[in-house]
């Protein structure tokens, strides 16, 4: 029996169609280098419709100019598997989207792209336009010394700035109950830690980043307008910044 946790027909109907971009919420030119395209998918190892997205962000998972993130969501642990990288973080990170995008609820796999489209994470073609459409315009990011510099600007509504780590590898995960039992399932850029640095005003900012819980994880920051807004900037720390910001 499926146990998908599902939303109303017509919010999944809608969730299928591209969702209208929001208004530019930045009143500055773009950063010189380009911030990646932040493509969040939010799923479960007890989920079976979610393995599809899965191998979907895992085929982007490489690409320079894409941040792909996989977040496990918690409220499939009670449904015959307990999903082995699943926080309440990452639930309460899709809940505000929805919250901020007026939708009725929550889904798997549910995908969204620089905080703004909202699509269902199966559909590659979709994830694919919905890609090349993407835009963000928001403070150029920096990495030095252990510390994420960001630049000035004017943001259009109060913002957040994340820190996220996440595993670059492929891990094959066995799951051993629910509606994926006996099936192994191939993770990448599993997000381990997410971690609010503050908020940035518009002024230049330097923010130190914590030392990691988890060893060889890469890092990324997001500049977010708050409780799920669009995403305004987004950039990847290089090795040796990340190695800094470990000692």
């Amino acid at each position: 029996m499926n146990t998908f946790i599902r939303l109303p027909a017509k919010v999944l109907l809608g969730a299928l169609a591209l969702m209208s971009f929001s208004e530019i919420s930045y009143g500055q030119e773009p950063p010189a280098i380009a911030s990646p395209v932040v493509v969040e998918l939010f799923q479960s190892q007890g989920c079976s419709s979610c393995p599809p997205a899965e191998a979907n962000l895992n085929a982007i998972a490489g690409q320079p100019n894409i941040l792909a993130l996989s977040f496990a969501v918690t409220y499939w642990d009670n449904l015959g598997w307990k999903d082995t990288f699943a926080s309440e973080a990452f639930t309460n990170r899709q809940y505000d989207y929805s919250h901020y995008q007026k939708q009725d609820g929550v889904y798997t796999p549910q995908v969204i792209v620089s905080g703004q489209t909202a699509i269902v994470g199966s559909d590659r073609a979709q994830l694919d336009q919905v890609i090349a459409h993407a835009h963000t315009q928001g403070p150029s990011l920096s990495w030095a010394n252990g510390q994420l510099q960001v630049g000035a600007g004017k943001p259009a509504a109060p913002t957040d700035v994340w820190l996220v780590r996440y595993d670059p590898r492929t891990i094959d995960v066995a799951i051993r109950a629910g509606e994926n039992g006996g099936r192994t399932l191939p993770h990448r850029n599993v997000v381990r830690e997410l971690v609010n640095l503050g908020t940035w005003d518009g002024h230049a900012k330097t923010f130190a980043m914590p030392a990691p819980t988890i060893s060889g994880l890469s890092t990324a920051a997001l500049v977010q307008i708050k409780h799920g807004g669009d995403i305004l900037s987004a950039s990847k720390a290089s090795d040796a910044a990340r190695d800094t910001a470990s000692r």
